[in-house]
């Protein structure tokens, strides 16, 4: 295994015609081995110096890192040590920092801010572990946003984007690699464009992709009648399901 730790910042060196260039992102790496006086923390910190975090100008700002704090019961998330020495790096430089994410669209251990804190808590993400604050970016029902504007966007002018991120004046993005049906990889980039929208935003971003049902192949067994969360799903008098 790997662990890797990207900057990923795209800087606009000049724009002819409406036509954007950007400087190739710098990419920093380090494996998993250790010694006895070299720890995976003292080579996380390492790499955040080489990869400039030192010239961040954020002391007495607002500072969000935006992490997932993993689902209740799932290992598939970045331990909070990782994140601890984030924090003490960025509170070292006098940032004011919090962690944060949105609520999910789904039904879930992290679909209101109760059960999300909850959760990240159960996970290790307390303001022990990590001496900074968890606060849930989008609010306790996924309601408080911001209407970002979008520069130039074919489908939407405006992205609904959680109040706590779009209030910060520094956002750190601490990613774990992930898979997703949709997209194949999930990183830094649905790590902000998809975890930084609100509830609303999610929906939108998830309006053209809406189940169908293959009426041959169903089987009229009610299973996903029984298990959808928003009580959208029934099976009709010829024993096929449909989708209000």
């Amino acid at each position: 295994m790997s662990l890797s730790f990207l900057l990923a910042i795209n800087v606009k060196l000049n724009q002819l015609s409406n036509k954007q260039i950007y400087m190739t992102s710098k990419v920093y790496f380090t494996n998993f081995r250790t010694s006895t006086s070299v720890s995976l923390l003292s080579k996380l910190k390492k790499l955040l110096i080489a990869s400039g975090i030192e010239n961040l100008d954020c002391k007495n700002k607002f500072t969000a890192i935006k992490i997932h704090f993993g689902e209740p019961g799932n290992m598939a998330y970045l331990r909070p040590n990782y994140a601890n020495k984030i924090v003490e790096i960025l509170q070292e430089m006098g940032a004011k920092v919090f962690l944060t994410d949105s609520n999910t669209l789904y039904s879930g251990g992290r679909s209101n801010a109760i059960d999300h804190i909850n959760a990240a808590m159960g996970n290790g993400y307390n303001p022990i572990s990590v001496k900074a604050p968890v606060i849930i970016a989008d609010g306790l029902k996924g309601t408080e946003y911001r209407d970002m504007p979008v520069a130039g966007g074919e489908y939407c002018n405006t992205a609904k984007i959680g109040a706590a991120i779009a209030d910060s004046d520094v956002i750190v993005s601490v990613t774990h690699f992930k898979g997703h049906e949709m997209t194949g990889f999930g990183g830094a980039l649905k790590n902000l464009g998809m975890g930084a929208a609100s509830v609303g935003g999610k929906l939108f971003l998830h309006s053209e992709a809406q189940p169908v049902i293959i009426e041959e192949s169903c089987r009229g067994c009610k299973v996903c009648e029984k298990s959808c969360a928003h009580d959208a799903i029934h099976v009709n008098e010829k024993h096929k399901a449909i989708i209000d």
